[in-house]
């Protein structure tokens, strides 16, 4: 399965904790979108080989858009790439930018799912966030969605907000499980460099929760979501059986992608298996527009990914997701897990925090809350070309 991403980089208000690329204006779309119709043209030969099997459009704010423009990025798509008829086609979307009319109309150009930036139930979070939205706002948005046509509807939720507390999040949780999203992404705040709360926990202004309250929201956002029906596939994410998100499952199994839009990342195997090539746009709006305008492909860089660091993001990849598979693992990539370090492996089943499910090794419940402390351990053993 491969996938296609499209960045589109503008938002209405740029959120307090994002550190994705984004400007805060859509009047250079028009601009925007030509260039990207060239660089689609431009990348066309990347996927002559591939039939794509997801598209995904993520921001910044694609749910800016008005339906012509996204039509019009459809079609070149379809144009120039081979889009399997069942792709699922995903939209993020915040609450904030849509109507009933705009809805139905991105349903009827063929968006299939829709990734809603929710974040929160608590007006006081979102406000602290910085989202346009309110909690009235993200539950009529659901409705909306669901009159819209939208059967694959997922919500996106920020756990660890300064000042919430447990009960906060636990009802938090609740009212998402109520509402019977298909899919639901539960995200901690993180606090990344360069944002504006960065700035705000440096002086002090901001202070993050402590590591032991942040591990019990996890703890109970797994169970709470558990009882209500919400496999866990991946270490955030959590789904009605059969609407796992393709899109990611890709990124998580090393399928190929291309990324399109400033900052967008690009994978691609090669004929091996067992080594690759990543590249990723140019993270300015102007610079991309002017490479692109003037023929040139937009890239900022690119690395090869050999065999034994594509061996560590298999495990890695496959811990945080829906498990590594040792077969696979010892047939693609010529790496024997169970025989390299087969006493590590025993030691996590014994202590519960991994089980064996035929070839595959997955974390359990307690494993994910050490999710980062275990593939750190496994990866620090992994030799090879």
């Amino acid at each position: 399965m491969s996938s296609l991403y499209i960045h589109i980089p503008f938002c209405e208000r740029k959120c307090l904790y994002c550190d994705f690329y984004s400007v805060e204006s859509t009047d250079l779309a028009e601009d925007f979108l030509a260039a990207l119709s060239r660089e689609i043209t431009l990348r066309q030969a990347n996927g002559d080989h591939l039939a794509f099997e997801t598209i995904f459009f993520g921001g910044g704010t694609p749910s800016l858009l008005t339906p012509r423009q996204l039509e019009s990025i459809l079609s070149r798509l379809h144009a120039a790439f081979r889009i399997a008829p069942h792709a699922e086609v995903t939209f993020e979307t915040n609450p904030g930018t849509v109507t009933d009319e705009k809805l139905r109309a991105f349903r009827s150009l063929g968006v299939n799912r829709l990734s809603l930036g929710i974040q929160s139930f608590h007006d006081p979070e979102l406000r602290f966030l910085g989202r346009i939205h309110n909690s009235a706002e993200a539950v009529r948005c659901i409705e909306l969605a669901r009159s819209a046509g939208f059967d694959n509807v997922g919500i996106d939720l920020i756990y660890s907000v300064p000042g919430q507390t447990l009960a906060d999040w636990e009802d938090n949780l609740r009212t998402a499980a109520t509402l019977q999203p298909r899919h639901i992404a539960a995200y901690s705040l993180v606090v990344e460099d360069n944002t504006p709360l960065a700035r705000k926990v440096e002086i002090g202004e901001v202070r993050v929760n402590s590591a032991d309250l942040e591990a019990r929201m996890y703890e109970r956002t797994m169970e709470i979501l558990s009882d209500r029906g919400y496999g866990h596939y991946e270490v955030s994410n959590y789904a009605i059986a059969g609407f796992h998100c393709r899109h990611n499952c890709a990124y998580w199994s090393h399928e190929d992608y291309l990324g399109f839009g400033p900052s967008a990342h690009s994978f691609s195997k090669e004929a091996n298996g067992q080594t690759g090539k990543r590249w990723w746009n140019v993270s300015d709006l102007m610079t991309y527009m002017d490479r692109v305008t003037s023929g040139a492909l937009p890239g900022a860089s690119e690395e090869h990914i050999g065999q034994r660091e594509m061996t560590r993001e298999r495990i890695f990849l496959g811990l945080r997701s829906s498990g590594v598979d040792l077969e696979r693992l010892r047939r693609e990539l010529g790496y024997d897990l169970e025989g390299q370090q087969g006493g590590m492996l025993r030691w996590l089943v014994r202590e519960k925090l991994a089980q064996m499910e035929g070839p595959i090794l997955k974390l359990t419940p307690q494993g994910y809350v050490l999710c980062d402390e275990i593939c750190r351990r496994l990866l620090q053993q992994v030799v090879g070309p």
